[in-house]
């Protein structure tokens, strides 16, 4: 493969927009957002991939559309089905027709947040949400239809575009002297910037491989560590403060709560802790400390400049 043909989908979103700057670097990236691939219609973005690939014969299709609305999901299932697993089965499809790599992301959401022990890619999976449920569905399909697969799992991403938590937490404590956030949930936030660079580094390991190779398949990929979103709150507060932003609220006025203090309508699985140390043997991909990520993002948002 010489000069890899990338075709990515979901080039707007929060982890697409990195993507379209980081898969450049591999080859000519053709980046389509909703408006020229919908995966709210499988049908219909069949019949746009096959007329735009007619010219443009991908030999690596990106997958970063995702329906993310986590409790909207409870009452749009058929639109998260569609858009989490129907379009990836018709992607994995045509990726397998194609000859070509598929990389598709999924979540913590997949496993029910059961105990404390980090989940490993073998364990059984368990959604407690239409959410979580559609992303499993997706994953399944496209493991089905597509021989060279990887299917990357990760939580808690965040990033610089978009919407997400340390933006939402920026937000309220400018307007808020006080915050109560949910201290029961366990995970590691992982930006979108160090997803796109693994999967930057997979591809380029496994650009020339045959599909018969053992390495296809599914990863963890989080950021090492582990906090709360009431811990993460706090370091977002006090590392934006340190960065100059005038804010209400500090990290002595986040209270934490309990999950069952704040009810929402998907539930959330109470250990989002990835066990990410298949991907290290297998590539020795070393994953950095949350705190990382979250410190490129405040940098970028409040544009530190050096001493």
């Amino acid at each position: 493969m010489t000069h890899p043909k990338i075709l990515l989908l979901g080039a707007h979103g929060q982890l697409g927009h990195t993507l379209a700057v980081a898969l450049k670097k591999l080859g000519e990236v053709q980046a389509l957002t909703r408006v020229e691939a919908d995966l709210s219609d499988p049908n219909a973005l069949r019949e746009a991939l096959l007329q735009r690939t007619a010219n443009f014969l991908p030999t690596i299709v990106v997958n970063a559309a995702a329906y993310t609305s986590v409790d909207k999901a409870e009452t749009e299932p058929a639109l998260a089905q569609a858009v989490n697993a129907d379009s990836p089965a018709v992607l994995a499809e045509l990726a397998q027709a194609w000859g070509a790599m598929l990389v598709h992301y999924s979540t913590d959401y997949v496993f029910d947040g059961a105990g404390v022990k980090p989940w490993e890619e073998t364990d059984a999976t368990h959604p407690l949400s239409v959410y979580g449920a559609s992303k499993r569905a997706g994953e399944v399909a496209i493991a089905r239809a597509c021989a060279k697969h990887l299917i990357l799992r990760t939580s808690w991403v965040v990033g610089v575009h978009g919407n997400n938590f340390l933006k939402t937490m920026l937000r309220l404590a400018a307007e808020r002297d006080s915050l109560r956030v949910v201290a029961d949930q366990i995970g590691a936030p992982t930006s979108a910037e160090l997803l796109s660079e693994v999967t930057v580094a997979l591809i380029q390991a496994m650009k020339s491989a045959e599909a018969s190779d053992s390495r296809w398949g599914t990863y963890h990929v989080a950021a090492a560590g582990e906090t709360s979103w009431h811990g993460y709150a706090q370091y977002v507060i006090a590392g934006a403060a340190a960065r100059g932003a005038v804010l209400k609220a500090t990290p002595s006025t986040v209270q934490p709560i309990a999950t069952a203090e704040y009810p929402l309508p998907a539930p959330r699985p109470a250990n989002s802790r990835l066990d990410t140390r298949k991907i290290r043997r297998t590539w020795g991909v070393t994953l950095p400390a949350w705190q990382v990520g979250v410190d490129a993002i405040l940098d970028q948002l409040f544009e530190k400049k050096s001493p």
